[in-house]
């Protein structure tokens, strides 16, 4: 039996459903999500798209950063995302909501970096600093 093919959610989707802010699209959002969620559909968060998310939510909907980052960190966990990079987003989205200092992308570097034991190199002193006392 062949698989199902995988979606890609837009930002646009993954905030409709997060903020419930527009019905018609939440609605259809969450119809999607709630299969992703128990794993009937299967789907890939894009890394850009992640990012997008969590500058909208931060600096449009003013959503503070933690609460921005469990969001997301949550919507990872659904059994249908077939992310495999997942286990890094979901590490980069909780260094994202306890380091004020760091941005997403940082976050994302120092996440993979770490998994991959790659060096990262940087001139942000933030994330150097951050880098040390991990």
């Amino acid at each position: 039996m062949k698989e199902p093919a995988k979606r890609l959610p837009d930002t646009n989707v993954i905030l409709r459903y997060l903020l419930a802010d527009e019905p018609q699209q939440h609605e259809k959002a969450a119809k999607f999500f709630e299969k992703v969620r128990t794993g009937a559909e299967k789907a890939v968060i894009l890394e850009s798209v992640l990012v997008e998310c969590v500058y909208v939510l931060t600096k449009f909907y003013k959503v503070p950063k933690d609460e921005s980052a469990g969001k997301l960190r949550d919507l990872l966990h659904y059994k249908g995302i077939a992310n495999g990079d997942r286990a890094e987003l979901v590490e980069a989205l909780s260094l994202f909501a306890q380091k004020p200092s760091l941005g997403i992308v940082d976050c994302i570097l120092s996440a993979k970096a770490r998994k991959s034991k790659a060096v990262l190199f940087t001139f942000d002193e933030a994330l150097i600093a951050h880098l040390k006392r991990s």
